[in-house]
Formats: C-alpha cells, structure tokens, sequence
C-alpha cells in the first residue's frame, strides 16, 4: 500500500480501513509524511504536494527510555524544520472505542494544544500508518506516516 493508495480511497473506505486495523507498535524513526485531504478526488494529490512542500513533511517519533510511549517533533515548512513536540502512547479512539497510537499536543503545545491524532498501522509490510486528524472534538483530515524498513 502506498500514500497515493490511501489518497484514491473514499473517506468512508479510510474510515473503514482505520476501523479494521490494529493499532500496531508505537513507531520509532523518521517518518515521511503526506496529508489525504479530500480522498478519492483529482484534489487530494494536488493538496498533498502543496502540503508537502510548504508545510508539513512527516513527524520523528523518539521511544522513551522506560519503553512506555513515545515523544514525537513534526517536520513542518519548506525546510522540514522539527517543531511542535507531542506525547504518543496507546489509548482508545474516538472513532471506534479500539485501541489506537494517540498523538497528543495538549501538554506539549502551546500553538497545537487543540490538536491530537489518531493512528493506526494499515499496512505492516511497508511500515504504513493512517492517521486521523481532530481538532478539539472536531474530526478536520486524514494524513498517513511511512517509516523506513
């Protein structure tokens, strides 16, 4: 599965896709990234390279050394530059209630505190996550992560 997979899909077949998937091991590494904004549309390809190039590129995820959770820094302007710092560990989704990998920004960030993201691996032989996106209570994107083998 590739990111221009997950981009060709409908929102109700991501949806889906996330519903069905375990939440995998918490992620170590640098991750490239690409926003799935308006999937299944001619749009979501043209979104995803303005986002990639002007904003944001993927996320670095660093486990903790008592081997609960993760930290994570995203990689975000033209330059990739590492800001905005979350915390990572297991809790349910809002989606579905199953287990889930939680970003969350809310201790973490000022600018972001609003933000977290749910993720989960979609496709373990390629190291794939799906991830959505909230703001507060309000699902806004969909976005996929993609760590090297």
């Amino acid at each position: 599965m590739t990111f221009d997979d997950l981009k060709a899909r409908s929102q109700s077949q991501l949806d889906d896709l996330f519903q069905r998937s375990p939440a995998g091991p918490i992620p170590e590494g640098d991750a490239a990234g690409e926003a799935v904004v308006c999937p299944g549309t001619w749009w979501s390809r043209l979104i995803a390279r303005f986002v990639h190039a002007l904003a944001w590129q993927g996320k670095v995820f660093t486990k903790n050394p008592d081997g609960d959770g993760a930290t994570l820094v995203n990689k975000i302007t033209a330059a990739g530059v590492h800001l905005i710092v979350a915390r990572v560990y297991y809790t349910p989704s809002w989606i579905d209630g199953k287990e889930c990998i939680v970003l969350d920004y809310s201790k973490t960030s000022l600018f972001a505190r609003k933000i977290r993201d749910e993720i989960r691996l979609v496709d373990p032989e390629n190291r794939l996550y799906l991830g959505k996106v909230w703001w507060g209570k309000t699902r806004l994107v969909d976005f996929a992560l993609r760590f090297p083998q």
